[in-house]
């Protein structure tokens, strides 16, 4: 599916359950409403004030094209939106993992988008044939690098752009506030590199009641996420396998509703997708360890163990002068309004050191080229 930035800015507000849809994103939320997921979500984000509010360069206009992991939809949207807000001849559009038989990294790697203009799809209208950034929730695998070189001749520009908590969630019922990394293992693995045995059951979690011999239903991504998925699997299996008691979902907003339809449910997602029927848990890295809760403050400092940045990484020639197009896009959104765009979307923003270091790599980019 592919998300045009065009039909989105009259209907960026209308979810429906188990859709996405969007210009450049709608997440379906179930029967919870936009409105409570952002204000589930906020978290007292903060944002720096003394950061400088956004000031364009230049005027920009033209196509382009965004390669973008499910995860990184929402946070992409809202982005875009606001983007094309200050510069209303861009037209921008998000490529997802579901818009191509190639992941979005590959879409990247490649440089090619697979949208096309006249085949009855309007979203082809608002991009552009080549992919020059790529949104993803987890850092490229040096495999990657070395196919992005071998293809270029350089590396890809990694910007972080924000702050993301992959969570753990239960049934708003669910009585479990706490779980350490190997019981979450335990759980979801059937190599079990943490050493625990094999807990199918809540009662093996320490539940009674109703509870003790109640079945753990297991939710988790499909086997075509490119960065929800293998960052689970690298950070709490220890990149050990999965039980086959894993019911695969195509999305991260797919996993919260499973979850939040079933009392005995179980799943991982962003903390972006949180809804009113379930609940994150707190994780502590082993029973000796503090359970750290995912908040602005935790994740933002990277206390919480299964904290992660959100990557945009950027096909820019370091002997070539910039896209207008892509360096004011980057400049919007290490800016103030750029990063409070990120904390309405349930995500968290940058520190002011981060900040302060994405503007430095733009502008030393930026002075290199013009050698």
């Amino acid at each position: 599916m592919l998300w045009d930035l065009g039909r989105a800015m009259h209907k960026h507000r209308e979810y429906r359950t188990g859709l996405m849809t969007v210009g450049v994103c709608l997440l379906a939320f179930g029967s919870v409403s936009h409105a409570e997921h952002e204000k589930a979500n906020y978290g007292g984000a903060f944002v720096d004030p003394s950061l400088s509010s956004y000031s364009a360069e230049s005027t920009v206009s033209g196509r382009m094209t965004i390669a973008g992991s499910d995860t990184m939809q929402p946070v992409l949207s809202k982005l875009a939106m606001e983007f094309r807000r200050r510069h209303p001849d861009i037209k921008l559009a998000i490529q997802g993992s579901r818009d191509s038989k190639l992941t979005p990294e590959q879409v990247f790697i490649t440089g090619i988008s697979t949208m096309r203009r006249g085949d009855g799809d309007t979203a082809g209208h608002f991009g552009a044939y080549d992919v020059q950034i790529l949104a993803s929730s987890r850092p490229l695998m040096e495999k990657e690098l070395s196919g992005f070189k071998d293809r270029y001749g350089y590396t890809p520009l990694a910007i972080p752009i924000a702050q993301d908590a992959l969570a753990v969630y239960v049934n708003q019922n669910n009585p479990t506030e706490r779980l350490t990394l190997a019981q979450i293992d335990a759980m979801f693995s059937g190599t079990r590199k943490r050493g625990l045995p094999e807990m199918t059951e809540w009662g093996q979690l320490g539940l009674d009641g109703n509870w003790e011999h109640a079945p753990i239903q297991l939710f988790g991504r499909d086997q075509r996420s490119t960065g929800t998925l293998p960052f689970f699997k690298h950070a709490v299996l220890l990149d050990g396998e999965f039980t086959r008691s894993v019911i695969p979902q195509p999305g991260s907003a797919s996993i919260v509703i499973a979850v939040g339809k079933s009392d005995y449910a179980i799943g991982y997602s962003g903390i972006g997708f949180q809804t009113t029927a379930v609940k994150p848990v707190a994780v502590a890295e082993g029973v000796d360890k503090p359970y750290i809760f995912p908040t602005a403050e935790t994740v933002m400092s990277g206390e919480y163990p299964l904290s992660r940045p959100l990557y945009l990484y950027v096909n820019k020639n370091p002997s070539k002068v910039w896209d207008p197009k892509a360096l004011e896009f980057l400049r919007f959104i290490n800016s103030r309004e750029g990063q409070e765009t990120v904390s309405r979307t349930g995500v968290y923003p940058l520190s002011s050191s981060q900040l302060a270091s994405n503007q430095t790599v733009l502008q030393n980019e930026a002075l290199r080229a013009s050698r």
